[in-house]
């Protein structure tokens, strides 16, 4: 069974920095894909990252809405994903989950999270103005 842990929410003022990290707990297993999503109440969840860990070289992607303020990136032998957060907005505010899933997958579903297959628990970011 994999299991992602994810660590490094918090609650910050606008204009801050929060670092989340994502742990595959089976250290055999080596994803293809890794993403970091997440969903507000009252919204539907939305691709926030992603990066290609087995292909590709470690491309990463973004949603428009990040870009250039989350950085993801990925320590191979740690086995762990993180993102980091810069200039955090209150419309940040929202869970954030990891997911991850064996295959290299086409960047079409890399922000589409009905692609992966494991998920994390979750971890709260606020952001506060």
């Amino acid at each position: 069974q994999v299991q992602l842990v994810e660590s490094g929410g918090g609650s910050v003022q606008a204009g801050g920095s929060l670092r989340l990290s994502c742990s595959v707990s089976r250290y055999t297993y080596r994803p293809g894909t890794m993403g970091w999503f997440r969903q507000a109440p009252g919204k539907e969840r939305e691709g926030v990252a992603a990066i290609r860990t087995a292909g590709a070289g470690g491309r990463t992607y973004y949603a428009d809405s990040v870009k250039g303020r989350f950085t993801i990136s990925q320590d191979n032998a740690k086995n762990t994903v993180y993102l980091l957060m810069n200039n955090l907005k209150p419309e940040d505010t929202a869970m954030y989950y990891c997911a991850a899933d064996s295959r290299d997958l086409w960047v079409r579903y890399l922000l589409n999270g009905g692609a992966y297959t494991y998920w994390g628990q979750g971890t709260q970011v606020t952001v506060s103005s």
